[in-house]
Parts: structure tokens; C-alpha cells; sequence
């Protein structure tokens, strides 16, 4: 017996493409694209509403200021009556061989970074490492607490700096100098 002739499988399949009426519609496409958007949009929703996602992460700074408290290097001062749209965002107290340095991190009401800088780091130290080595003085503004300097710092930073022999407040940020000085006047 003779073996039976094996076939060429391009002979025996059908063809794989589709013809002219089974290519896809934009239809297709679109409801394609809606099963993926659809549960990324509900995740994203989610996120922002139920899991207050777009609020800042507020910090407990009661440690750090007591830290600050018990160094005695200055008299710390802390805002006083800050609204609730005010939020910690960072604290720290660093011990150099210099002096020692506070710093507060804050989100405003416009949700824009605001620093509070206290120190007994000499000021002429302290100013170029916090407003920038090219930072100019515009003018002055008056609070209960004395009057502050103000100052262009980097690209789009205002500051507020009041000194005297012991320490030095800087009140810096990317923000409205409303901002600034609302914290500024709170500190007491």
C-alpha cells in the first residue's frame, strides 16, 4: 500500500482574515475604550471623594516643637488662631554646630507650601541657605511681633524675615504675601 499524500494545511484551513464586512467599526472601538475608562474613572472618583485623596497630609508637630522647647536655644514661637484650612505638613528641629533650627511646614488655604523657619543660626548664615543667595529685600511689613523684612527669595518665593540678637523668624513660600503675613501676625 502507497502512503496517502500528505496535504499542504494552507489547502485544508480556512483563512484567518476577515472579510470585507467583519473589519471593526468605530463603534467597536469606542465601547472598547469605555470598558477600560469606565472603571479607572469610578476608581479615580473614589479616590477623591471617599478617601480624601486631593487633602494634604497633616502632621502632629507637638513633638518637635517640645524638642524645639527643651533645647533652650530660642524662644520658639507657634501661630496662634490659624484657621482650619491651615495644615501642618512637616515638622523638624536640627541641632548644628552653630545653632539649632525649627522648621514648620504648612499647606494654605490656597494649598500652596508655606515654611516657618526659626533659628539661632546667625543670620547671615541662615538667609542665603533659606531665601536663595540672590535674594533682595523689598520693603517692610509691621506685625504685634515687630517688623518683618520682606524678601524676593528663589523663582516665585516671598518672604518674611524678622531677626534680633537671638534668633531669626523667616516666614517663606510659594504663595500670596496675604498668606505670608496672615501666619506671620499669628505668631506668638
Amino acid at each position: 500500500m502507497e502512503p496517502a499524500p500528505i496535504a499542504d494545511e494552507s489547502e485544508t484551513q480556512p483563512s484567518a482574515r476577515l472579510g470585507r464586512g467583519g473589519e471593526r467599526s468605530p463603534r467597536d472601538m469606542v465601547m472598547s475604550l469605555a470598558v477600560l475608562l469606565v472603571p479607572i474613572a469610578l476608581l479615580l472618583i473614589f479616590y477623591r471623594v471617599v478617601l480624601s485623596g486631593d487633602a494634604p497630609i497633616t502632621v502632629d508637630p507637638a513633638p518637635t516643637i517640645q524638642e524645639a522647647q527643651q533645647a533652650a536655644a530660642f524662644t520658639v514661637v507657634l501661630p496662634q488662631g490659624l484657621g482650619d484650612d491651615w495644615h501642618t505638613s512637616s515638622a523638624t528641629f536640627k541641632r548644628q554646630s552653630d545653632g539649632a533650627t525649627l522648621r514648620l511646614g504648612y499647606v494654605d488655604p490656597d494649598k500652596d507650601p508655606v515654611q516657618l523657619v526659626e533659628s539661632s543660626v546667625p543670620s547671615a548664615s541662615l538667609l542665603p541657605g533659606e531665601l536663595g543667595a540672590d535674594a533682595k529685600a523689598l520693603g517692610n511689613f509691621r506685625s504685634p511681633a515687630g517688623v518683618w523684612r520682606v524678601y524676593d527669595g528663589r523663582p516665585g518665593e516671598k518672604a518674611l524675615v524678622l531677626a534680633d540678637q537671638k534668633r531669626t523668624i523667616v516666614v517663606v513660600g510659594k504663595t500670596g504675601m496675604d498668606n505670608l503675613e496672615a501666619l506671620a501676625t499669628s505668631l506668638k
